[in-house]
């Protein structure tokens, strides 16, 4: 390794002086003793350019709350399929699929996907790359799409009703740090088993944890009464339906139909070819990988907005940590000017930020609208899971141009792709490694 430079003497005094005589820098230094940094680089021009108005607004219902847990992408995936539900039997006000139904069982299938993933990788030493990057992940509460889909196909779904939320449910962060020093005990025990006790000790360390997930969560219903009040106030009740049934004869849509779409502009991910990520998963023998179809930024708008334009509400994920205000509910990357407030070369390219680990998908909500000018997007609507008590009553807005930098995935249906984009979905997936990008989870 070459010798590392330090920091002179010269160099700094260089950097003290010109710092003591900067004006601005004094002004900033002092409004920081006070106020938050993000405050003294607002922008107010964002406020201005983004109202509350869209020229494609979509209806739904009240928003949820996934509380203090990283379950966004199941309260996105249930709210686009609880609209869908609404919509078929004429719902009125408040009606949710059970997320914490949902979540049982991902978590248990997460279990066995990381003992799974643990045996696989048993003859590998406890320090290569593969076995830290999973050790320190071990499991959580995030996820994508296609992993909701293998757990509906699965386990079919239950209204809110049947399992309703739990405090472990919405408080999951002690819970999940037991699980995963099971978890680790495991691995590090079948390193000193004989090859023909390690079944045994996966299906010991299961029990264990279900165990554990029943006490946190709740025992999930084998049958339920399906039972809501339509348009009209009238009720209805369906007596004696099983989850699956509920999936498969009532909601009765195919998921096979939605694709993942991605817009990953880095030189190793050519567009129009389709990924997978190796180790990215729940439902161990499911056939939904986790699949994504890379496109560049005009396609992967244009196919939102075919479906938003049909009325349908869009799942998608995104770095929701950046340049946002929870409380306005505004995410704008024009409010903020960090740069110039600080005298700082702070842009990057989405491509450079996703490389450099600046940026990565860490959030999954739902679009419900846009605006079009001359049939160009400047603003977009958003179904958020944190509740009614922030931003406009749950609902956020993004510029185009945050959405440009920071909207990474989003679900459509495979009846909006263009001929091109049907053949290249086609594609034998490129398997990428566990710690891409592309393989963080929304939480």
């Amino acid at each position: 390794m070459s010798k590392f430079n330090g920091i002179s003497e010269k160099m700094l005094k260089e950097f003290s002086d010109q710092y003591q005589k900067n004006e601005k820098a004094r002004v900033v230094r002092n409004a920081l003793t006070e106020n938050d940094l993000s405050l003294i680089s607002r922008r107010m021009e964002g406020k201005t350019a983004n109202p509350n108005f869209f020229s494609i607004d979509i209806k739904t219902l009240p928003v949820n709350d996934q509380m203090r847990s990283g379950r966004c992408w199941l309260f996105s995936s249930l709210t686009i399929l609880r609209e869908m539900m609404a919509k078929k039997y004429k719902i009125k006000d408040q009606f949710e699929f059970s997320q914490n139904y949902l979540a049982f069982y991902d978590k248990l299938e997460k279990i066995n996907y990381f003992l799974e993933c643990m045996i696989a990788e048993a003859d590998a030493p406890m320090g290569s790359e593969t076995m830290r990057y999973l050790l320190q992940t071990a499991i959580g509460d995030g996820g994508q799409w296609d992993m909701m889909v293998a757990l509906v196909k699965k386990y079919g779904l239950c209204p809110k009703t049947a399992m309703p939320e739990t405090y472990q449910s919405s408080h999951t962060y002690p819970m999940n740090g037991i699980i995963n020093t099971r978890l680790r005990k495991f691995a590090a025990d079948i390193r000193k088993l004989d090859k023909d006790q390690i079944d045994a000790a996966k299906k010991e360390c299961l029990k264990e944890c279900y165990g554990l997930l029943c006490d946190c969560f709740g025992i999930p219903p084998k049958s339920f009464t399906f039972e809501y009040y339509d348009e009209k106030g009238k009720y209805h009740a369906y007596h004696d339906v099983t989850p699956l049934q509920l999936y498969r004869d009532y909601l009765k849509i195919d998921l096979d139909e939605y694709v993942g779409i991605i817009n990953g502009p880095t030189e190793d991910k050519p567009f129009y070819q389709t990924y997978t990520v190796k180790y990215l998963g729940n439902v161990a023998e499911t056939e939904n990988k986790v699949f994504f179809l890379n496109l560049p930024m005009k396609d992967f708008k244009d196919l939102i907005l075919k479906q938003l334009k049909d009325g349908e509400i869009v799942w998608f994920g995104c770095d929701c940590g950046k340049n946002g205000d929870r409380n306005s509910g505004l995410w704008d990357d024009q409010s903020y000017d960090y740069e110039n407030t600080f005298d700082m070369h702070l842009d990057m390219s989405k491509a450079d930020m996703l490389d450099a680990r600046q940026s990565a998908m860490n959030h999954a909500m739902v679009l419900t609208g846009v605006n079009l000018v001359k049939n160009k997007p400047t603003r977009w609507k958003i179904e958020n899971s944190w509740g009614d008590k922030v931003a406009n009553k749950g609902y956020f807005i993004c510029s185009d141009t945050w959405f440009d930098k920071y909207v990474y995935e989003a679900v459509v249906n495979r009846k909006y792709l263009n001929k091109k984009q049907l053949v290249a979905a086609k594609k034998k997936p490129v398997l990428l490694d566990p710690w891409d990008p592309f393989g963080s989870l929304a939480d």
